[in-house]
């Protein structure tokens, strides 16, 4: 229907201005009937009077034209008047049935609109609670933002008002005296905790007062007195009792380490007066010196003088060098005993002193040594006597670093302050013991007990004592050398005509020697010092000298080399076996000396018996060499006679030559050696001959067949080889 309606006004609307000229013939100048003629006058008067109104109606007109049922009315060829008027009926119908619709609903719509009308009503009061609404949102954001502004600058005050507050109340903590503090400091003794804890109370509000009053604070003023008089106070009850321990100290029999390690409880004591009080913290620290030093300086003095009579009665003087005499009439195997005098020139137990138990072992108490009559060597006394100085300046450097707050320069002021003069009497002291000292293994023990003293020292972090041990080895280095050098002239300067009967065992100025050349390498290889070995060097070569001198007093060559081959074996024995490694220079020196003088003395030992022999073969061998041996054939009866002789006499001589070495040499296992290489020289020397005699000049002799077998040889000689 409103399709129908649609196409309707529109085929009106077309036939009413497409058909206008027809109607105007027909009906009137107009050309509309009676009903119609005032609006289409009053189009006509429109289209006339604007010219914008007529373009209007041709889009109309335009736009209807191309509705879908206008065109398909069009191409139809149906008459649109007479389907203007069918449109007209329909719609006529149309509305009366929508008249009558309206109608039967009447109720309806006149309750719908009741309905509308109330909806109206209330949208407009919601409206007007709406604008209400966003009247107070409004107000009320603005009153918000008033309020955060207020806010910020409420925070802004209150952290003003705090900071101010902080400040103040450290002002005033620290202005402020409590009762509690008042009454710790007069009433409670320095001894109780609450005292100390007051006492560091006092000691941060002077401080705060001090700084407050550099900031120009008015209200300082008004604690200063009161302050002032507890300072007063407190450094008095201080002084007193730091002065009662030190005191103490000098009481008979005290044991001064105890009250010294309490004072350490009390250390803030001095750093009070330090800060507070500076005459009375001089005051102490003066006394404290002076009272010390004392205590030290005599306890030393009777330490060491006690010590020292415990030393053994016999020592070495001046007299007892390597190469003087020894008048003494002593068997070989004989030892001095330790028990009654120190031995000048064996180690023997003297080395434990360095071992690291025996280092720092307790010290030694005198008047139990008497009791026991027991007898120290001076480096044992040495050690003690440094052990104690060693252990007590630690001690002592350490307790006034930490209780008279000092370190660097002012610690070791300090520290020589209170022991400075027991340093130095106990360098004197050394020095005139070192004045007739003449045991160079006592001094060279010494030395290295500095030296480990120095690195103990070292570990404890105490360099206070750094200087006294440059001191000490600075008087131990030169005496040290100084009697080596005299032992090295005494033995230069002996004359072997003046040592009375000799013989070819070992001499003791030998036996001195590689005892003391051993003690020393053996001491000298915890901490080797290049000084020492040349030193030992230049006694070496005066003791190989020496040792020449004497054996050229022996007539015959034998008895000299036999003297070396003892004396030298000697020396490498004592070397190797007791002290020295066995790749040290005096070893490998000594080995080469043995060793040629070896030699010789087998040479020596099988020409008496196999001289001929030995001759023969050697010449022989050259004609061989130089190629004339046709001179051999002349010697026929030189050969032969040598053949018969060696079968004859070479079991007996072999037995001799056997006994003469055994006798000669008081190391058996040295003499076996000799043994051993004169047997192996001998069956050389016999296989080379057996080699001559295969020469062709020599071939037909008769008396080969009387050659004994080589092999028989061998055999027969292990039967002369000595076990031992």
């Amino acid at each position: 229907m409103a399709a129908a309606a649609t196409m309707a006004a529109a085929a009106r609307e077309l036939v009413l201005r497409a058909g206008a000229s027809d109607m105007e013939e027909e009906e009137g100048p107009l050309g509309v009937g009676p009903d119609l003629q005032e609006p289409l006058q009053l189009g006509v008067l429109d289209l006339t009077s604007d010219e914008f109104i007529l373009d209007e109606v041709d889009v109309h007109i335009q736009a209807n034209l191309e509705d879908e049922l206008v065109k398909e009315a069009l191409k139809t060829g149906v008459d649109l008047r007479h389907y203007s008027k069918q449109v007209e009926l329909e719609l006529q119908q149309i509305e009366q049935k929508s008249i009558r619709d309206y109608i039967q609903e009447s109720e309806n719509i006149a309750s719908l609109h009741n309905q509308i009308t109330a909806c109206d009503a209330v949208l407009e009061r919601m409206e007007q609670m709406l604008g209400a609404f966003q009247s107070d949102l409004s107000s009320i954001s603005s009153e918000i933002r008033t309020l955060q502004e207020q806010s910020g600058a409420m925070n802004i005050r209150l952290r003003n008002r705090q900071a101010v507050r902080g400040k103040l109340g450290e002002l005033v903590d620290g202005l402020v005296v409590p009762t509690a503090l008042v009454t710790a400091i007069l009433e409670a003794p320095v001894t109780e905790p609450r005292f100390l804890e007051q006492l560091q109370e006092l000691d941060a509000k002077a401080a705060a007062v001090r700084e407050q009053e550099a900031r120009g604070t008015a209200a300082c003023a008004d604690v200063r007195g009161v302050l002032d008089r507890l300072r007063v106070k407190a450094v008095t009850k201080i002084r007193e009792f730091i002065l009662q321990k030190i005191y103490s100290f000098r009481k008979p029999m005290t044991n001064y380490q105890i009250p010294q390690t309490a004072l350490l409880k009390y250390r803030f004591f001095y750093q009070f007066l330090l800060g507070n009080e500076r005459a009375t913290a001089k005051e102490i620290r003066d006394e404290y010196v002076e009272t010390l030093s004392k205590i030290y300086l005599s306890y030393y003095r009777s330490y060491l003088g006690r010590l020292m009579k415990v030393q053994y009665e016999e020592v070495a003087e001046k007299d007892d060098l390597m190469g003087v005499e020894d008048t003494a009439k002593k068997g070989f195997f004989s030892k001095p005993s330790l028990r009654s005098r120190n031995t000048i020139f064996t180690l023997g137990t003297r080395g434990s002193v360095i071992s690291p138990t025996e280092l720092e072992a307790p010290i030694l108490v005198p008047h139990t040594a008497q009791r026991g009559e027991q007898r120290y060597p001076f480096e044992a006394l040495f050690r003690s006597q440094h052990y104690a100085l060693l252990d007590n300046s630690c001690r002592e450097y350490l307790f006034i670093c930490e209780f008279f707050v000092v370190s660097g320069t002012a610690a070791h002021d300090l520290f020589h302050a209170v022991m400075g003069r027991t340093l130095s009497m106990t360098l004197k002291h050394l020095e005139s013991y070192l004045a007739d000292c003449y045991d160079a293994i006592a001094v060279f023990l010494c030395i290295h007990i500095v030296l480990r003293f120095r690195n103990i020292a070292t570990k404890r972090d105490v360099p206070a004592l750094d200087r006294y041990w440059e001191q000490v080895l600075a008087l131990l280095w030169p005496r040290f050398e100084l009697i080596l050098e005299m032992n090295v002239q005494s033995v230069r300067s002996t004359d072997p005509q003046r040592l009375g009967g000799l013989d070819t065992r070992p001499h003791y100025i030998t036996r001195r020697y590689a005892e003391f050349s051993s003690a020393l390498v053996s001491i000298n290889q915890t901490i080797p010092n290049e000084r020492t070995m040349q030193l030992l060097g230049q006694l070496q070569v005066e003791v190989e000298n020496f040792v020449l001198r004497v054996a050229a007093e022996f007539s015959s060559r034998k008895e000299q080399l036999v003297f070396l081959i003892n004396n030298y074996d000697m020396m490498l024995g004592v070397l190797m076996v007791e002290r020295a490694a066995d790749d040290s220079k005096e070893v490998e020196g000594f080995q080469q000396l043995l060793n040629a003088r070896t030699q010789e003395f087998i040479e020596e030992l099988l020409s008496p018996p196999f001289g001929g022999l030995v001759a023969f073969v050697k010449e022989a061998e050259a004609l061989i060499e130089c190629g004339q041996a046709e001179r051999l054939r002349g010697e026929e009866a030189r050969v032969t006679q040598l053949i018969r002789g060696f079968g004859s006499s070479w079991k007996s001589s072999v037995e001799s030559l056997s006994q003469d070495v055994m006798r000669s040499f008081t190391n058996f296992r040295n003499g076996t050696s000799i043994i051993q290489g004169a047997l192996t020289q001998l069956i050389q020397l016999y296989h080379r001959f057996h080699r001559v005699l295969s020469q062709p000049q020599l071939r037909a002799l008769p008396a080969r067949a009387e050659l004994i077998n080589i092999h028989h040889l061998m055999v027969e000689l292990k039967k002369h080889k000595p076990n031992f």
